[in-house]
């Protein structure tokens, strides 16, 4: 062998090895997760539960049902979306804040609560979803199952005391024609944090949470995620940047500790197509970190963004032990003691 040819082999097996062990390191920071899926029989719903499947059905099928399609050209449901919540936050006890802002000589409505925090006050955990429906599509799955999801976790901690302090935010315009420009109501909500100086260690974005089907086949994937996860349409997922790491890896550490349910997560490149489709992106701009828990929405779920986006779609009982899991999630995130 000529020398520079062995040179060249050398050269070769140096970048062959930097190559593994990057993947190596990507698949251990971004692909795997702590604890494992459930992979049992879900266990039938404790009366606990089953009170909190009723209220979202409840809560569903007065935004889907009977409000039904609220955006910007259904403005007045869109307005009885935000009154309709704001009562409900009442009802549990909150003191409700109005974040408004104007778009073309209208006013629009980020809807917040929030629970003051003890010794670690300053360090806040936003809890949100976003109540519009894209234009055409009365949204039972997109977005109303995550906005009652919001809702239900809310009156879940209004008698707590945790450590962090807690909010929650049910956010307006995020469906078209706001989607990822200024006027996206959690990109203004999460500017204003950031000029106050507000310290958000994690949010959570409910973002279509009520679809799950066993049968294969019914999961699909961006390329090449489509190669790591399974084709069962049966999971919650938790989907965040790369720079929301320790968040996502913290959330499903929880999930899986309490919940029997199965759970996917994944610490990626926002630039993957579905990645930053919710508010949790909005919260990336102004460099918090944030994840969106999701069903994975048109990647699952047939009825995205169509007029048969109705709540007999949307199956309550999986969403309801989604929700369950998910206190204990965010019990751990904010320090409170909820057994």
């Amino acid at each position: 062998m000529k020398l520079w040819d062995r040179a060249a082999l050398i050269r070769l097996s140096i970048l062959s090895i930097v190559l593994i062990i990057l993947l190596c390191v990507g698949y251990l920071t971004m692909i795997a997760m702590p604890g494992k899926s459930y992979s049992g029989t879900i266990p039938p719903l404790t009366p606990q539960e089953s009170l909190i499947r009723d209220a979202l059905r409840r809560d569903g099928e007065k935004l889907a049902g009977e409000i039904g399609e609220r955006n910007f050209i259904q403005y007045q449901k869109l307005a009885a979306t935000a009154d309709f919540l704001e009562t409900s936050f009442q009802a549990a006890g909150y003191q409700v804040s109005r974040q408004g802002y104007k778009v073309d000589d209208r006013f629009y409505y980020n809807i917040e609560v929030e629970i003051p925090g003890g010794k670690n006050a300053d360090e806040i955990v936003v809890i949100g979803g976003h109540y519009d429906s894209v234009v055409g599509s009365p949204g039972a799955n997109d977005n109303g199952t995550g906005a009652v999801g919001v809702l239900a976790l809310a009156r879940m901690f209004a008698d707590k005391k945790p450590n962090r302090t807690l909010r929650f935010v049910e956010f307006v315009n995020e469906e078209p024609p706001f989607f990822w420009t200024a006027d996206m109501g959690s990109l203004v909500y999460a500017k204003r944090c950031r000029e106050r100086n507000e310290k958000i260690v994690g949010m959570l974005s409910l973002e279509t949470i009520g679809y799950y089907s066993d049968v294969k086949d019914t999961q699909k994937y961006p390329a090449p995620l489509n190669l790591l996860y399974p084709t069962s349409g049966n999971f919650i997922g938790f989907i965040g940047n790369t720079g929301s790491s320790k968040l996502v890896r913290d959330a499903i550490a929880s999930f899986r500790g309490h919940a029997q349910f199965p759970s996917e997560g994944a610490a990626i490149p926002g630039v993957i197509p579905g990645v930053g489709w919710s508010d949790q992106w909005a919260f990336w701009q102004h460099g918090y970190p944030g994840l969106m828990v999701t069903d994975t929405a048109p990647y699952r779920y047939p009825f995205y963004h169509t007029s048969e986006d109705t709540p007999d779609k949307v199956d309550w009982e999986r969403t309801a032990k989604v929700i369950a899991g998910l206190e204990k999630v965010v019990a751990d995130l904010v320090g409170v003691d909820i057994n």
